[in-house]
């Protein structure tokens, strides 16, 4: 497996599939100086790989003081218990996907497609309505509620040295209405991506997009992809 990767000053990509192990959906984190935010935590069985690959950047993972989780599926999720024990960040997600994290659902975190278990979790912060902002040593990292994939996916977006780099994960779904799943909701989430412009995409599963035409052209060729709009 790989190192972690420098996308812009202080924003890394520290796990994914050819990074951690194969069953990761990727792994950010942005360093704000005095602290760091980690978005998702892979799958859990790379944990200490993730712990590791931190330790590369000359970070220590005890400076992390936010573990953000776009979304209740354990690829996503897995690795939260052990950062949240070992380093005593928060776990912060939207409310809409909470519950599933704090019980353990092994159905709605898809624990069970991967043949494992998700301990329930405490959820530090929950996020309600269409998100917020958080100020990290003078920066601010905005957070919209973009559902569809899942009722209470997050997307991220800050702006650094003069670019507006967007944390879209899992844009291209899929879409099971049984995991409750909403193409609707998913298509009005993607137009409010596609208003902040973005100069770079960190997706999920599939890389990094820039500049802006490439990030719009993602987007919205999942959008006639999946929902048959014609974008």
């Amino acid at each position: 497996m790989g190192r972690a990767v420098t996308i812009v000053e202080g924003v890394y990509l520290i796990g994914g599939p050819d990074i951690t192990r194969s069953e990761d959906a990727a792994a950010y984190l942005i360093d704000f100086g005095k602290e760091q935010v980690m978005i998702d935590s892979g799958a859990g069985g790379s944990a200490e790989r993730l712990e590791r690959n931190i330790l590369d950047l000359g970070l220590d993972p005890r400076g992390i003081s936010t573990l953000i989780l776009t979304h209740r599926h354990i690829d996503h999720i897995g690795g939260a218990p052990y950062f949240r024990k070992q380093f005593g960040c928060r776990i912060l997600m939207h409310e809409d996907d909470a519950e599933a994290v704090e019980t353990g659902d092994r159905v709605q975190t898809v624990a069970d497609w991967y043949q494992t278990a998700f301990p329930p979790t405490p959820v530090d912060i929950r996020i309600s309505g269409d998100g917020g902002t958080l100020l990290f040593g003078g920066e601010s990292l905005s957070l919209l509620h973009t559902p569809g994939h899942t009722p209470g996916s997050l997307s991220l977006y800050l702006d650094r040295d003069g670019r507006r780099i967007l944390f879209g994960q899992d844009i291209h779904g899929p879409f099971f209405p049984r995991l409750g799943a909403d193409l609707a909701a998913w298509r009005r989430s993607m137009e409010k991506l596609l208003d902040l412009r973005a100069d770079l995409l960190c997706e999920g599963h599939f890389g990094i997009y820039q500049p802006w035409e490439e990030v719009e052209r993602y987007i919205r060729e999942h959008l006639r992809r999946n929902s048959g709009c014609p974008g």
